[in-house]
Formats: C-alpha cells, structure tokens, sequence
C-alpha cells in the first residue's frame, strides 16, 4: 500500500453558475499538513463543476511541479460529482466535463493517487478562500497573486515565470511562485538556478516575467544587423555609433528540467522536446533581420546541442567559453527545491538571501559573476562590433542582463527566463549598454 506524502484540496465556484468563476488549490505535507503550494485564477464565465476540475487539475499539477512523478497524493474535494468520476464509479455525462476530466486522468497516470476523499465544505475552507480570493481580484481587474494579493493583470501570456524558483525553471522566489495565468505559490526554487523548467515559478514576485515586460523592448531585436545598427543607433545616441551585440540564448528542455531539478555542472542531454526548442531557435536565427556572425556556447551538453542547431543553419562553428557554464550547486545538484528545504533549510534560507552564499560544495552567484563578466569582456573585445550568439544558462544569462542594467547582485532574484528564450544587449565602446529585449519566446508559439 502506497504511503501519502501530499495532500491536495481543491475547489471551484461560480457566482451565478453560469457566472464568473474561479478555482482554489492547496498542497500540503501529509504528514504535517504544511503548506507546500498554493493556485488559484479566476477563468471567466464558467459552471461551478467546470472550476471544480480546474481546481483539481491545478493541484495535481502543483503536486507534479513540488515532486515529480510518481509522487503518492491524496485528493480531498467537497464536490461529490468530481470525487465520484475521477474515482471511477461515477460516470461523466456531461460531454463539457469530459475534456477537463480527461486531462485530470492524464496527470493522475504521472502521480500515484492513494485515495479519492470527498470532505464536507467546512474541512475545505483553504481552497474555497483561494477560489473567492481569485474571483474577488477579477472583479476589481487585478489578477490573483499567492499570499492573497492581487496586482494589475498584465497583458502578456500566462506560462512559467520565476525569478528564482529551481534551477532551470528560469526563477526562485522565497515561497512564492507563480503558474500559468493564474498563481502557484510554491515553496520551490528557480529561475536562478539552471532548472530548465518550469517555465516555473517566481521568487517574490507572482507571475513576474508578466509584470515588467512593459519596460523591455520584446520585439524582435533589430540591432542583429550591424548594417541596421549603423543607421539606427540606439535612440538617444548618435546614429553612427556601431553595437557590438550579445544575443543571449537558453538552452532547450532536459529531463531534469521537465522534473524541476536543480541542474548546474551536471550534464544532461536535451531531450526531444528540447531538440524541437533548439531547433525553432535555429530557423529563428538564420532568417531575417538575423545575421549572425559568431556563435559561443557554455561547455555543457544542453547548451552545446542547442548551439549545434544554430549554427548549423547559419553555416558557422561553435566555440566554447567555459566560464560561461551554469552555477555549480554542489550538493544540491539532481534535487527538487522541496528536498533541499526539507534536508538544508538553514543553507538554503542562507542563499536565497544573499549572492554571496553557496550551496554546501557549491559557487556562490557572487562567483558566478566574475567568471560571467570576465567571458563578456573577451567576447567584447575579441568580436567588436559584430553579433554575437551566446548559448548558455539561466544564472550566466540573468548576469549578464543585470550587469547591462548595472543593477544589484539581488536583481538575479527579480528575473525570470523560459526555455530557449532569447535576450539581446546593445555594447556600444562609447556609451552604455542597452537592453534590446527580454525573454522573448515568440519562435516557440
């Protein structure tokens, strides 16, 4: 017999069924009820038993992103009908219910589900409150946010977002996170951290890659042509001045990035998802206004292969920079950010707080950053006034951002990166650097 290690309450309302509706998720420890994580959004005009299996679906997506396959759970639901369908032994005559039960099956397959428990409204409180806390935030035009804040609702896709989060999920966000459209909160690492994933979570900010994209230029970088840098400057500066450009390219999915683990010197391969990634990056890159003139990776396999791909389009080789290769988290290398919580939570409080901390065996983002800016400056200075392609992780790239942005060391925590995202800086030999987009995914859609 399977022993529980999660619990998942979840519920979904609507104020009018048909009416505005929203949904509420919380997973917590089994053993002590801790709170691990917390979803909640609003979606719109919707019957209560459709926000019900949001709600479901939202929490066993939580328990996926905390532990990953396999991860045993009990589901507790105040919602007789949602409880008796998943557990089988009622059937689903609402053809509109089918497509939500369906997907609540398919991640039930990935999780070992111990038990189906209905439980009366009063024991499911938690998750009516994030519900109404989500509906109430829609009806004010802000968006749910994890604490039970709300802020402008940003007009920018839903998708992973973290500013710290595990590693390759692209943020962490000391015990907050945020997931799709609407929010998880998660105790759980990120985006600092190479954990290619999760298009994840956040670290004190909620949904934040959303939420400042109004500061960056998204569109597609048109300084990747030197021709167009001479003519266009960078709006304030002289029209003459010749751009020494930086495009900034994360690697593709692994497996450790689909599992939300912390992933730094480790040397996972892409998987086929990420080969795809790659791939769309690479006809993104060999068309117009691209021109690539060099391309550099970090040594490891999952940057490497994305590179490959590149510049086999462009017709060009790969060098390699080896300081350009993700932080080195040590002992936490492989794990999810809830077993680091759970086995080194004096370190881990210890990291989130500062850059100058390690992981035990590990590099500090303080370390990170010498070698980071020691590659920017040969790469400078070596390829002046070229395009420079560069392939790399989440804690180089977010450096390299934040020294362009001359920001602090704890910015690194206020970033999000996806998968395969792509970022460009403007060097100009004198004047400043300029930050020419952020984040940008468009070649994925």
């Amino acid at each position: 017999m399977s022993t529980t290690a999660y619990l998942v309450e979840a519920d979904g309302g609507s104020r009018g069924n048909p009416g505005p509706a929203g949904y509420g998720a919380v997973v917590m420890d089994a053993r002590d009820r801790q709170v691990l994580a917390e979803a909640a959004e609003a979606i719109g005009v919707a019957t209560n038993n459709v926000a019900e299996y949001k709600g479901l679906i939202a929490g066993l997506t939580s328990v996926l992103d905390l532990a990953g396959e396999g991860a045993a759970v009990e589901v507790r639901m105040d919602s007789k009908l949602v409880i008796e369908q998943m557990a089988g032994r009622w059937k689903i005559k609402n053809e509109g219910l089918r497509p939500l039960a369906i997907e609540a099956q398919a991640l039930v397959r990935r999780l070992r589900v111990t038990g189906w428990t209905w439980i009366p409204r009063e024991r499911n409180k938690h998750a009516d409150r994030l519900a109404n806390e989500a509906m109430d935030a829609a009806a004010k035009g802000l968006a749910w946010k994890a604490g039970g804040t709300t802020s402008g609702v940003s007009p920018t896709s839903g998708g992973a977002s973290g500013g710290l989060g595990s590693p390759d999920s692209g943020g962490v966000s000391p015990g907050l996170g945020s997931r799709g459209s609407g929010g998880v909160s998660a105790g759980s690492g990120g985006d600092l951290l190479d954990r290619d994933a999760a298009p994840g979570e956040t670290f004190a900010t909620g949904r934040p890659a959303d939420e400042q994209t109004d500061l960056l230029d998204l569109s597609a970088p048109s300084a990747s042509l030197v021709t167009a840098q001479r003519t266009k400057g960078s709006g304030w500066g002289p029209a003459t001045r010749v751009a020494t450009s930086l495009l900034l390219l994360r690697h593709g999915e692994t497996p450790l990035s689909a599992e939300r683990r912390f992933s730094g010197l480790g040397d996972p391969e892409l998987t086929p998802n990420g080969l795809a990634q790659a791939e769309a990056a690479a006809r993104r890159l060999s068309a117009p206004p691209y021109r690539l003139d060099v391309v550099v990776s970090s040594p490891l396999k999952r940057a490497r292969r994305t590179a490959e791909a590149v510049a086999g389009l462009a017709g060009l080789d790969v060098e390699v920079d080896d300081d350009l290769r993700e932080t080195d988290f040590g002992a936490w290398e492989g794990h999810t950010f809830t077993e680091i919580q759970r086995r080194w939570p004096a370190e881990l409080a210890a990291w989130l707080a500062d850059p100058t901390a390690a992981p035990p065996q590990g590099e500090s983002f303080t370390q990170v950053a010498r070698r980071v800016e020691a590659a920017r400056d040969r790469l400078l200075e070596r390829y002046e006034g070229r395009t420079v392609l560069v392939v790399s992780h989440v804690t180089p790239i977010k450096t390299l951002l934040r020294l362009a942005l001359m920001a602090p060391p704890e910015a690194l925590y206020r970033m999000h990166l996806d998968l395969a995202c792509l970022s460009l800086i403007d060097f100009y030999a004198d004047g400043p650097a300029v930050v020419k987009s952020f984040n940008d995914i468009s070649h994925l859609r």
